[in-house]
């Protein structure tokens, strides 16, 4: 094994042009996980990407996208006409439906003329950092599957969420945090699993931060002074390697040792991360907060800002839980307070990315797990029902083209007209842009080579700078 190792890095060292260098910084990082142990060591991608983290944005329930980001004036002259479609909640025929205009109104903005609705009024100021898919498709109609399916590739099994994923292919910039953060004030459909590192080491899975007065219970130093905890910690590591040795290859009891350690780097940091006291008023406006607010979508925006600063590497963002939330079948008018939580928070961060520098290498996702009937069986029914032929997502900074619509739905805004983008080519360009060949970040489960893109995906190459 030595010998063959040290043939490939003569070989790579001597190889033309860059792909040398790129390819043996990766191996070498991978060499010194192994050698070290530590499945959070610093790695190198497959080749240098253009984000360094990203920041998730997941607006739980079912956005309609003919109310926000997919403008259909046809769809608005319709109104009340009749159609026929063939696939109504996942089943399969022929359904008579009455077509529905969009609740709100539509305007263009920027140097790009993307239009927005009325629902996101400060996202449209700053659309021009936007790259707006209005072709996204996925393949299950119900809540629990097209979540799991948009956090981890799968809509039928628990598999390692795009979060794991990342944390298990970069590793982390500051072994004193998780290397993953999920703050959400609750669950989504599917609960953790949408955070789980399922079969990845188990380091990999999310911290959960919940927005409030204490976002993770336990942080604090319970002995004083810090040396004696240390001296206590230090004999703690000294059993658990001693118990480790004896037991090789147990993957959960390294997973827990490793918790142990981040925690108490946790401990020092953390309390700082949700110190927003140094934080200018100018800051907090915005992202809507009021000083000495430590709830809503703005809080966990700007703390997605203040962990993005200090190295973690993927920070989910969940606006609500598994109700409460965008299913909005009753009456599109839910829509309204759900988009004014996330609205000016979701522009505050774009702004204050963009005047850090950090846009750039940050990129910021937003999406959810399917989008809303442009039609239903009522006429002037209030409501709309799941939708997951086609819907809207977006994405900012980090290597995307900004001001771009990419993709388009019919005049309707039923199913994909141009440029269809499957969940899993969604996740296949993000690892992408964090400079991963989707194809190749894979682990070895169960006697076969798993990834995050299954056996699908292409990267959306057009919407890369």
């Amino acid at each position: 094994m030595k010998t063959d190792i040290c043939t490939r890095r003569d070989l790579l060292t001597h190889a033309g042009g860059g792909f040398g260098a790129i390819a043996l910084a990766g191996m070498l990082a991978e060499q010194t996980a192994a050698q070290t142990g530590d499945p959070l060591a610093p790695r190198a991608p497959h080749f240098p990407g253009r984000a360094r983290r990203v920041i998730f944005l997941y607006m739980t329930g079912g956005v309609s996208h003919v109310d926000t980001f997919d403008h259909k004036p046809k769809l608005l002259a319709d109104h009340g006409r009749t159609i026929t479609v063939d696939n109504w909640q996942g089943r399969l025929g022929q359904f008579r439906r009455f077509l529905k205009r969009p609740n709100w109104a539509f305007r263009r903005a920027g140097q790009s003329g993307t239009a927005v609705s009325d629902l996101f009024p400060h996202v449209r100021e700053v659309v021009d950092d936007l790259c707006v898919l209005r072709s996204m498709a996925s393949d299950h109609t119900n809540h629990y599957e097209s979540t799991l399916g948009m956090h981890t590739g799968s809509f039928t099994f628990a598999r390692p969420s795009l979060g794991a994923w990342v944390s298990y292919g970069l590793g982390t910039e500051n072994r004193n945090l998780p290397s993953f953060v999920v703050i959400a004030p609750r669950p989504p459909y599917a609960g953790s699993q949408t955070w789980g590192s399922d079969f990845l080491p188990g380091c990999h899975q999310a911290t959960h931060l919940v927005p409030g007065q204490i976002p993770v219970a336990n942080v604090q130093p319970r002995v004083t002074p810090p040396s004696l905890q240390q001296m206590e910690l230090d004999l703690l590591a000294r059993a658990n390697r001693t118990h480790l040795e004896a037991r090789s290859g147990d993957a959960n009891l390294e997973a827990r040792i490793r918790s142990f350690e981040t925690a108490f780097g946790m401990q020092r940091e953390m309390p700082e991360v949700f110190d927003l006291a140094g934080e200018t008023d100018s800051t907090l406006r915005l992202y809507g907060l009021a000083r000495g607010q430590t709830t809503g979508f703005g809080w966990q925006c700007l703390v997605a800002r203040r962990l993005a600063e200090r190295g973690v590497r993927f920070i989910e963002l969940i606006d609500t839980g598994s109700s409460g939330n965008w299913d909005s079948h009753g009456n599109m008018a839910e829509h309204a307070p759900l988009a004014r939580n996330v609205d000016r928070p979701i522009a505050g961060l774009i702004r204050d990315l963009k005047n850090r520098g950090m846009l750039d290498d940050t990129l910021v996702v937003w999406t959810t797990e399917f989008g809303r009937t442009p039609y239903h069986e009522q006429a002037n029914h209030a409501g709309r029902e799941h939708h997951h032929q086609v819907f809207s997502s977006w994405l900012a900074g980090g290597g995307v083209k900004g001001g771009l619509v990419h993709g388009a739905s019919d005049e309707h805004g039923i199913a994909p007209a141009e440029n269809r983008v499957h969940v899993h080519d969604f996740h296949a360009t993000i690892l992408h842009l964090l400079g991963f060949d989707h194809e190749r970040l894979t682990y070895r489960h169960a006697g076969r080579d798993y990834r995050l893109t299954d056996v699908a995906g292409e990267v959306v190459r057009e919407i890369l700078r």
